[in-house]
């Protein structure tokens, strides 16, 4: 199990349709998947967060606006950290949910396994 991060300028399609514009993967992440998915798995459910949403089997999107309300849970999530592994994997998340929330139109994918 794991969740690989993509950061798209626009909304990825599975299907390819005749756009005008595709969207384009701007940067992407693998290096903390299964660290990423073990310390997202273990965020209380049913809460006013975004993180908890999140799933590990499948593809989750967010949009800027949804990026932007999961930065703030990033303080609570850096003090459940226990080794130096899991606070590089949410430094990274981090830095992905800042560039999402700050690019107009972009979407960070979390990719589940």
């Amino acid at each position: 199990m794991g969740i690989d991060l993509q950061l798209h300028n626009g909304r990825p399609h599975r299907h390819k349709r005749r756009q005008k514009q595709q969207p384009t993967l701007i940067r992407q992440s693998y290096e903390h998947g299964e660290t990423l998915a073990g310390l997202i798995s273990e965020l209380p459910t049913n809460t006013s967060g975004k993180l908890w949403m999140v799933d590990p089997y499948r593809d989750t999107l967010f949009n800027e606006q949804v990026a932007e309300a999961a930065l703030r849970e990033i303080p609570d999530l850096l003090n459940r950290c226990t080794s130096e592994a899991q606070t590089e994997a949410v430094r990274d998340l981090a830095a992905f949910l800042e560039a999402c929330a700050t690019t107009p139109g972009s979407y960070l994918v979390f990719v589940g396994d």
